[in-house]
């Protein structure tokens, strides 16, 4: 017999399986409809439907959203831009639920555990919030506390992921998001596991140690449960907040938020895959001057087989030579199936526009006088049609995360509008790679995380 507890659970997924299927569902089968009768559709107020249909659901289904926004050609485009106006900021849980789920998690004398512990969260998003607290020997602390019954959102979330994915589907079939759905779900029950994000914690301060520009916080192990994370607070300012300072300051930030990427993932196979302006802030210097970032957020972090990470260097270093069997080499052990010259050109379309200002030996912006707006919309456009006509091609599912990264990471640097010698700084991270080099780091640091 089931227990109360998974009783309550199904129910939680039930009900979440109505609302997403009737809301997301509605727009899938009006589209249907009209493909069907051969009537034109809007599919400007399409998207529009669709955008508030998830508006209204919150949770880890606005994630999911904003995730696929992210990743070039997953939707259409009218979909994609009004998915990236959507909100992650959940309404947050009042003091009475904040407390039930402080003693479910710590006990009924948890308020003893702290000096002090702020009413209203700092901070409110897709899975849980945040509330400053200060520890008894006076170090501040950042408490994130996961809304109650998650595990039954996202699974039934994920479950109607399907349907956003028929709708790109109906449409245009040039691309096949199988994988992208299976580790679009993976990554999201791992963020469930808080438990799991303080070995992230750990592993970030193991792979930068040595970097002052990056700050990681320390991890209350003793205040921390599977659904509760109590991390060191480390104060600053939001990174957009720089965005009209000197160019010395910029370039100051663009250059540590590349270290803070790409030196964990050529070294160590580890990327933080969530480019949320909101996961980092900015920290001063003795002077008052902005000295670096404070990585915030552990939730979403994938850790590559170290043969990826060649993969990445060998099709930079094709690209670099003009080596196309070294291209080639690389996409097979990223995982394309069914390659060919046609289809291998429509990749290197996107990859020179991602591989572009490495390849490019001087200083420049990330853009190079490209509008922001218009930023890798002429190549996705290219790379959808050419598809159409010689796809459909499989996106690997450690591609799905990797891609998305680096364009948030592009986003940072428009932002910023830094001017730097990307490709000098790619060459530095690269210098002594090997992938059994990266191996070995790689499991030095796992193991020093316990993971």
């Amino acid at each position: 017999m089931p227990t109360d507890l998974e009783k309550n659970r199904f129910s939680a997924r039930a009900k979440r399986y109505a609302r997403v299927g009737t809301n997301v569902g509605g727009v899938a089968a009006r589209m249907a409809g009209a493909r069907f009768f051969g009537v034109t559709l809007d599919r400007g107020k399409n998207a529009i439907a669709l955008a508030a249909a998830l508006g209204g659901l919150k949770g880890p289904i606005m994630k999911v959203a904003q995730l696929l926004a992210t990743i070039p050609d997953a939707l259409p485009q009218e979909y994609a831009a009004e998915l990236t106006k959507l909100q992650s900021q959940a309404p947050p849980m009042g003091w009475a639920f904040v407390k039930r789920r402080m003693v479910a998690e710590l006990g009924a004398d948890w308020q003893n555990k702290f000096a002090s512990f702020e009413h209203h969260p700092a901070a409110a998003a897709s899975l849980g919030q945040v509330h400053r607290a200060r520890a008894h020997d006076g170090e501040e602390l950042a408490c994130k506390l996961q809304y109650p019954d998650m595990q039954s959102a996202v699974e039934a979330d994920l479950q109607q992921l399907e349907w956003l994915f028929a709708i790109r589907k109906r449409f245009d079939p040039a691309i096949d998001t199988t994988e992208i759905g299976e580790e679009i779900g993976a990554r999201l029950r791992e963020e469930l596991d808080y438990h799991r994000e303080a070995k992230h914690v750990a592993l970030y301060r193991a792979m930068l140690a040595h970097e002052k520009q990056i700050r990681v916080p320390r991890v209350r192990l003793e205040l921390s449960t599977g659904r509760l994370l109590t991390l060191q607070w480390l104060q600053g300012r939001k990174l957009l907040e720089h965005k009209d300072d000197t160019l010395a300051h910029r370039n100051t930030l663009a250059t540590a938020m590349f270290t803070a990427w790409w030196f964990p993932f050529s070294r160590f196979g580890v990327i933080h895959g969530d480019p949320h302006l909101g996961n980092y802030t900015v920290f001063d210097d003795d002077g008052g001057e902005p000295a670096g970032i404070n990585l915030l957020d552990y939730g979403c972090i994938r850790i590559f087989p170290p043969t990826f990470v060649g993969g990445v260097v060998d099709l930079y270093r094709g690209l670099e030579r003009g080596d196309d069997e070294l291209v080639v080499h690389a996409y097979e052990t990223w995982g394309f199936k069914r390659l060919n010259r046609e289809l291998i050109e429509i990749l290197n379309i996107w990859a020179r526009f991602i591989y572009g200002p490495l390849l490019d030996n001087r200083v420049r912006t990330i853009a190079d006088g490209i509008k922001p707006s218009e930023y890798g919309r002429r190549e996705a456009f290219r790379v959808s049609q050419a598809l159409k006509q010689k796809g459909p091609v499989r996106v690997p599912r450690e591609f799905v995360f990797m891609d998305r990264a680096a364009i948030g990471l592009g986003a940072v640097f428009l932002h910023l509008a830094a001017e730097l010698n990307f490709h000098k700084l790619f060459n530095e991270a690269i210098e002594d790679f090997t992938v059994a080099k990266v191996a070995a780091r790689q499991a030095d640091a796992l193991t020093q995380a316990g993971l």
